[in-house]
């Protein structure tokens, strides 16, 4: 497999993993409503469904972070980057790839690990009574694992582009 059919093969699952992020922020419009309805309506609650709108909140930043590297709508510090040329612009890729991307990427992986493995091996569960069951806890927490992977991988991507336009003459 040529490396720009790997780079676009990794671009378009960070692009489904996106979309599909991008919809579960739908599902809490939903939620939220369902939980105004409930309470003001009906005077009661399920903190179960309020518990699911926090993680719902935190997996669609978790998961809509490679999506953002491959939409190159991450922070940046944009002072010089702009005004480089492409070539540049591959070399401060390649070298943030390599010295901040992938770093990270396995310190998150390795940390998390221990952690959700803890979760699941615990078969742990919501901590307030009426709370979600398991496996919720431990699924969620598995997004940490999931997250660093696919930026790691959209890394990737980014990298073999930049090598490709540093080898262009």
């Amino acid at each position: 497999m040529r490396l720009s059919a790997v780079s676009s093969l990794i671009d378009r699952i960070s692009i489904s993993i996106g979309r599909a992020a991008a919809w579960l922020t739908l599902a809490m419009v939903l939620v939220t409503f369902l939980i105004v309805v409930i309470r003001y309506v009906f005077d009661s609650g399920f903190i179960w469904l309020q518990e699911s709108l926090v993680w719902m909140h935190a997996a669609v930043f978790m998961l809509g972070a490679a999506y953002t590297l491959q939409m190159e709508e991450h922070v940046r510090v944009d002072i010089f980057y702009r005004d480089m040329s492409e070539r540049r612009r591959a070399w401060v890729n390649f070298l943030g790839v390599m010295l901040f991307v992938f770093p990270l990427c396995a310190f998150f992986v390795v940390t998390a690990l221990s952690y959700a493995g803890a979760s699941w091996s615990l078969h742990e569960i919501s901590l307030n009574a009426g709370g979600l069951p398991y496996p919720a806890i431990p699924l969620l927490k598995t997004v940490l694992i999931i997250m660093p992977v696919a930026v790691a991988l959209q890394g990737l991507s980014l990298l073999l582009r930049s090598l490709r336009t540093i080898r262009a003459r």
